[in-house]
């Protein structure tokens, strides 16, 4: 008969941002150590709040799957001797499989070993595999409490283990499993008896806490928009902030909160960044979209007091708004540009000088780059601006405080101060994207400021030989390289990377005996990123392969190349592989100066010849009118030809003209192939 499980750790609140990925641990690896054990069940999910993290498991049967194993062994003739009695090797196999001879089985003219392993009972499987549980989940930060050896992401205060209504046996950290959970902390009970699995959610909800995060989720959401409706208001919503208030309560109710009006006279970007980055409150506009002195929050309790609640939570907003005021009143004594002296007292990396130091060389490489992205007169007028201004804003005391204001509190002060809307674009749109998802720059001057700006934070830790290894990342190279690479593709801009690199190499003061070995560094750096992000739009790794190939491939180049083979799929045209790759392999070391056509023997020669010309012209047109569908679609034009070449000639003839001449033609045929990739790697 099925069965239920149940299984609850409780523990001190756990960091909110930590959450997700526990349960998500938590399901995966019950999923695992069910499937060793061999032991079904019909579901299993798992819940948490700040307090627990819960697994259940429904429909578990009673024992798990009887396994039986065959093993075949050598042929019946060398099993046993002509009356019947078993060989040496017979008596070694049953040995080595833990039977008796006895029990060996002839079929088919050989012998077989049958081992058969009962099933094991349920409630020893679950003894065995709750406490691997709890020491298989890994943490961000772990911790030690009291004198104990074991460690958790916070102490572990209970632990509700059932199996139906029998209690699994499980300790940890000297706390042992029963049938109690518990309530809220504040308004539930301290002990929650559940006398089983089905009776749980039912019983904590009684006791104040709603452990099934979708429903607390919904809760959430349903309450927050119906009171933003009810002040005809509408929330700035975050997804990232429901997340995270989601394991910051174990029972919600929403509540509105008032500030006074005059902080609205501060950037909304400084009253807002308090009220979500450091508050956790959804900030109220009205329905043109102007900021409202109200806010939302959820508290983590019933509706009693609310009144006392807000006041509590308008209490600290206010000490926050006036902070932000203090800070912006005294910041608009100076403008931006009279900030740029400020910049040399701030350390840009230990050894490679300060802000301002960094400032003149993205002014160095934005005229390079800028013009090589085909900047226009007035976008290189502003680019040049920008990059002037661009970290100014981190010598005022706004930024100091809200770190997390970079770049958009410079926008902000560079409006005030006059400049163009371009110029303060590019002013934020230098740190874009700053995480995954964000949006990326778009204007033509905050595209190349945000690379440049990336380009040197790399190029200078790689100077120091600071590459990224494993999963240390101090200084988020990954993500700053991706988000280099995703602007380079969202923009389609078709430059390379590598002149950056060398230039900012030289404005570092790299020797340059140096600057070789640190490019390809960067080359391979970059390469893997821009693999991964291929990976995560679907395309085949053998494509990937293909595209990447070509050392001096554009990521606007490799993006057109990698739609247009998935439009065309030549990866899976056999005949065409074929062909190319059996070229590839004579002509892989040759490489192309001319044919010579009055060396032809065959009119297979001139054949491939004509095609192979008019494909590689139309090629290099269509490459250079960036035409990445036709490109690809060539190669097929010449497989006829060449199939035909190989049928009617020999390439290693005995004249060594003629056979270099031959070689010649099959190189420029592949050349078809070559500024698309190399075939190999269709292998």
């Amino acid at each position: 008969m099925a069965k239920d499980v149940l299984f609850e750790i409780g523990a001190e609140e756990i960091p909110a941002g930590a959450m997700p990925g526990i349960l998500a641990q938590l399901k995966t690896l019950a999923e695992n150590k069910l499937a060793e054990h061999h032991l079904s069940y019909e579901n299993l999910r798992t819940l948490g709040t700040p307090r627990r993290m819960t697994l259940m498991i429904d429909g578990v049967a009673d024992m798990s799957a009887e396994l039986s194993e065959r093993h075949k062994g050598p042929s019946a003739k060398i099993a046993f001797d002509g009356e019947g009695n078993p060989t040496k090797a017979a008596i070694g196999f049953a040995r080595g499989k833990g039977l008796d001879v006895a029990d060996l089985v002839v079929e088919d003219g050989y012998i077989y070993a049958e081992n058969k392993t009962a099933g094991v009972a349920a409630m020893d499987i679950f003894t065995e595999i709750l406490p691997q549980l709890i020491h298989d989940l890994s943490f961000p930060k772990s911790m030690h409490w009291a004198n104990l050896d074991d460690k958790f992401i916070r102490p572990v205060r209970w632990i509700l283990a059932l199996l139906d209504t029998a209690v699994i046996p499980v300790e940890f950290a000297g706390v042992r499993s029963s049938n109690f959970s518990r309530g809220h902390r504040f308004l539930g009970e301290r002990g929650v008896l559940v006398q089983h699995p089905v009776d749980y959610i039912k019983n904590l909800e009684d006791n104040f806490v709603i452990v099934d995060q979708d429903v607390r989720r919904d809760m959430i959401t349903k309450q927050l928009k119906e009171l933003a409706a009810s002040k005809e208001a509408t929330i700035v919503w975050d997804e990232d902030l429901l997340e995270e208030v989601l394991y910051l309560v174990e029972y919600p109710t929403a509540l509105c909160g008032t500030f006074d009006e005059s902080y609205l006279n501060l950037p909304d970007a400084a009253v807002i960044t308090p009220m979500k980055d450091h508050q956790r409150y959804f900030p109220l506009v009205s329905k043109d979209g102007k900021l409202l002195p109200m806010f939302l929050t959820v508290r983590n309790g019933d509706a009693k007091s609310l009144e006392v609640v807000a006041a509590g939570n308008e209490r600290v907003l206010r000490a926050r708004l006036d902070d932000a005021k203090f800070f912006f009143n005294e910041d608009r004594k100076k403008s931006l540009a009279d900030r740029s002296e400020g910049l040399t007292k701030i350390v840009f990396q230990e050894g490679l000088g300060n802000l301002a130091d960094k400032t003149e060389r993205l002014l160095a490489l934005g005229e390079a780059f800028g013009e090589a992205c085909g900047l226009g007169e007035d976008a290189m007028v502003e680019l040049e601006r920008a990059t002037v201004l661009a970290k100014t804003d981190l010598t005022t005391g706004m930024v100091t405080e809200f770190t997390e204001l970079q770049g958009v509190i410079g926008k902000e002060y560079a409006l005030l101060d006059g400049e163009s809307a371009e110029v303060a674009d590019a002013i934020f749109e230098q740190y874009l994207p700053r995480f995954a998802g964000d949006i990326l720059p778009k204007t033509p001057a905050g595209k190349v400021l945000s690379i440049i700006d990336k380009v040197d934070n790399i190029v200078a830790t790689f100077s120091r030989g600071l590459i990224p290894t494993g999963s240390q990342d101090p200084f988020a190279l990954r993500r700053q390289t991706i988000g280099v690479l995703n602007t380079l593709s969202e923009s389609a801009l078709d430059v390379s990377l590598e002149p950056v690199w060398r230039r900012d190499l030289t404005l570092l003061g790299v020797a340059d005996a140096k600057h070789d070995e640190i490019v390809a560094q960067l080359a391979h750096f970059f390469l893997l990123r821009l693999k991964n992000i291929y990976l995560d739009r679907q395309i085949p790794h053998d494509v990937i392969e293909l595209v990447l190939s070509n050392e001096d491939v554009t990521v606007a180049k490799a993006d057109g190349l990698a739609t247009a083979i998935m439009n065309h799929r030549i990866d899976e045209n056999v005949e065409l592989v074929q062909a190319f790759t059996r070229m590839y392999n004579l002509v892989k070391e040759v490489t192309y100066t001319a044919v010579d056509e009055t060396l032809f023997e065959d009119k297979a020669e001139n054949e491939l010849f004509q095609a192979a010309i008019n494909a590689y012209e139309a090629s290099q047109t269509a490459l250079e009118a960036k035409d990445y569908d036709k490109v690809v679609a060539l190669p097929e034009t010449l497989v006829p030809p060449i199939n035909n070449f190989f049928e009617a000639v020999m390439v290693m003839a005995d004249n060594e003209s003629v056979k270099a001449n031959r070689l010649q033609l099959l190189r420029l045929a592949y050349e078809v192939m070559a500024v698309i990739g190399n075939v190999s790697a269709l292998k």
